[in-house]
């Protein structure tokens, strides 16, 4: 059930953005169709933010909640592996669908990544963070999940009305964010502001 609670959480967001409001969707597959639409690009930016990441060769990157493989898909055309987190099993599935070899996906718990130890280079959250109840506890896993000198990416929309994105009572400031992070032993190193809707951070032990 909390799985269940969660991922409709994260459906409500998506439809959200794609102004439906907050129904969730009725299948993996109107999920997958909403996750996917071109509209979002627009606004989502994933080939800058993809850009801005520098990913080398050798990285290894985790999307955590990747949902369709929006951004996973582009990560592993740039990086050396790539991890497709996620809690359900028929998202997953449609990431695996043509795949590259170098992308393995991850069925995850609410409360855990699943991750092997010090296997990631960079885990990436976006517009996941706010879904997820017990942060402090489920940032103490991704520490474990990083390699030495790993970091984390993290892009949530701004806590103010906007014309997509979840209610504003979902949101996290940016503030918080740095702060909880800050309680979990990690401290913020950069920021890219060419996001609309979206503070973007980037934070590293």
């Amino acid at each position: 059930m909390k799985a269940l609670a969660l991922l409709l959480g994260f459906a409500a967001a998506s439809l959200a953005q794609t102004g439906h409001q907050h129904h969730p969707p009725r299948s993996a597959e109107e999920y997958i169709r909403v996750l996917n639409d071109p509209k979002r690009d627009a606004w989502q930016k994933p080939d800058e933010v993809v850009k801005a990441l520098n990913l080398k060769r050798d990285e290894t990157v985790a999307d955590i909640g990747a949902g369709s493989g929006y951004f996973t898909r582009r990560f592993a055309a740039r990086a050396g592996k790539v991890y497709a987190v996620d809690i359900d099993p028929k998202l997953l599935e449609a990431v695996r669908d043509g795949a590259p070899p170098n992308l393995v996906t991850v069925l995850a718990a609410p409360d855990d990544p699943g991750l092997p130890p010090a296997s990631v280079d960079t885990l990436f959250f976006c517009n996941v963070l706010h879904h997820i109840r017990n942060r402090a506890a489920y940032y103490g896993k991704l520490d474990l999940a990083l390699k030495p000198g790993g970091r984390i990416v993290i892009l949530e929309f701004y806590k103010k009305p906007l014309p997509v994105g979840p209610p504003e009572s979902m949101k996290l400031t940016a503030e918080e964010v740095v702060s909880e992070l800050r309680g979990a032993g990690f401290r913020k190193t950069r920021s890219f502001d060419f996001l609309p809707y979206q503070y973007f951070l980037v934070f590293e032990r």
